[in-house]
């Protein structure tokens, strides 16, 4: 792997970004309507309970913790999708470029567009309603880091699907997030749910970066054992997803899928 051809990834990215208003508008104002948006319902919220701790380091915690999750993912799926809606792949494949380069220019570009959605996701909940997960210090690192790489993996994944059934399945891609998130107890205790949703909450990490993270909400502490799992199904989760990435590749390589790429090839 040639780290000069995953920055040639990146920097195509970059230049179709500066380049049109419609592109850069996406990566901080939706992310700051979430926000604020969710920010007033939780204010709302704390003055008809009686909750016996704060609401806006709970819930407003998990809506941007939430969000930088499908930002990171949707950073991975957009970049994919410039090389779809472009019709690029053969330009791109009969390049020396390599499948990891180009994966990991993917990555690299889901790394830069969520961090500048995260900034600014801070910077609205910190100055608007006084939430700064700084004050957690250095403990609310691992959370984010199993959040990016669980939502890498789930970028990765329906990359693939796109790429094996064709550019109409963009639209089984952008649901996910909300599929995945009531089996992760983004906004309440996994206890609240069933015991079959609880087997399988079990085997999704952000279920136990928002355990965690609402434990130390609550003035508790964090469980090493629990964060290390998540790290570790986060790990498989991205193994898994880069394995079915190339397989779909080959299959397309092979069927000759990539030559033949159009909007109809979903059938």
């Amino acid at each position: 792997m040639r780290l000069a051809r995953v920055l040639a990834i990146v920097l195509r990215q970059f230049y179709l970004i500066r380049g049109s208003v419609s592109r850069v508008l996406p990566l901080f104002v939706w992310v700051a309507v979430d926000i604020v948006l969710w920010g007033f319902i939780t204010k709302y919220l704390a003055t008809v309970t009686t909750a016996r701790h704060s609401l806006v380091p709970a819930l407003l915690g998990a809506v941007l913790l939430w969000d930088f999750l499908t930002r990171v993912m949707q950073g991975v799926t957009m970049a994919f999708f410039e090389d779809v809606w472009s019709r690029n792949f053969l330009n791109v494949f009969a390049s020396p470029l390599s499948l990891a380069e180009y994966v990991g220019g993917l990555v690299l570009s889901a790394i830069a567009t969520s961090t500048i959605g995260l900034l600014v996701m801070l910077l609205v909940a910190s100055a608007v309603f006084g939430l700064s997960l700084a004050t957690y210090g250095a403990t609310v690192l691992p959370f984010v880091l199993v959040l990016f790489l669980f939502g890498i993996a789930l970028g990765v994944f329906g990359s693939a699907v796109v790429l094996r059934l064709g550019p109409a399945a963009e639209w089984f891609v952008w649901p996910i997030p909300a599929l995945v998130s009531p089996f992760a107890g983004v906004f309440y205790p996994l206890a609240t749910l069933p015991g079959w949703m609880q087997g399988v909450a079990r085997l999704l990490p952000p279920s136990y970066v928002f355990e965690s993270m609402r434990a130390l909400a609550a003035g508790g502490t964090t469980q090493p054992g629990a964060l290390v799992i998540a790290f570790g199904l986060a790990i498989v989760y991205i193994v898994l997803a880069a394995w079915f990435f190339v397989r779909v590749h080959r299959h397309a390589v092979r069927t000759g899928l990539i030559a033949r790429y159009s909007a109809e090839s979903i059938a």
